[in-house]
């Protein structure tokens, strides 16, 4: 069986990549399948996570074992781990981390499962856009997220927040409604 995926970034609004291998082929041949088609270096560590539906990092898929899984939860390798054990269904999402010092990461999504086809190896099958540095300089990445952030205050406009002024209320008025015990 094949899966097609489709990955996509935050940080560049024209690229995509497309993925199609086997089902049976493990985690670090989808890492390595990536990393080439972007022309990243595999030198760097990196993880994988399966998300739900809101893209909230649920199972880590790490590229070595960090000696940090709790006792009680799975530890996953990319080596060990094959993409059946971890994906079933169409729309399955994904975040591949490739810069952990940044959290900058590619959004993958299972676009769909071809029964009865195998593939030895990976295939890049659409290649749209230039894909975002693997590393950034951090005083750069720092100013970037502030522009950011400074973009984001001033689309807010639609707040409507009205000035509190202390001097119109008694302090009986603000403690009413709080039981309050004498602590002597």
């Amino acid at each position: 069986m094949i899966y097609r995926f489709k990955l996509v970034s935050d940080e560049v609004s024209n690229f995509m990549r497309e993925i199609e291998i086997d089902s049976e082929n493990s985690f670090l041949q989808l890492r390595n399948a990536i990393l080439d088609s972007v022309d990243f270096s595999k030198d760097e560590l990196d993880s994988f996570y399966t998300c739900n539906d809101s893209w909230e990092r649920e199972e880590e898929i790490t590229l070595e074992d960090m000696g940090e899984t709790a006792s009680d939860r799975d530890q996953w390798l990319m080596e060990d781990t094959s993409l059946s054990e971890l994906i079933e269904d169409e729309g399955q999402r994904l975040v591949f981390e490739f810069d952990y010092l940044t959290q900058r990461c590619f959004f993958i999504e299972l676009k769909e499962i071809i029964p009865g086809r195998s593939l030895v190896d990976p295939l890049c099958t659409m290649k749209r856009g230039n894909p975002p540095k693997q590393t950034v300089d951090l005083d750069e990445f720092d100013r970037q997220i502030d522009t950011k952030l400074a973009q984001q205050v001033t689309q807010d406009t639609d707040l409507d927040i009205e000035n509190f002024d202390s001097s119109e209320f008694e302090d009986e008025d603000l403690s009413e409604g709080f039981d309050i015990m004498d602590m002597n």
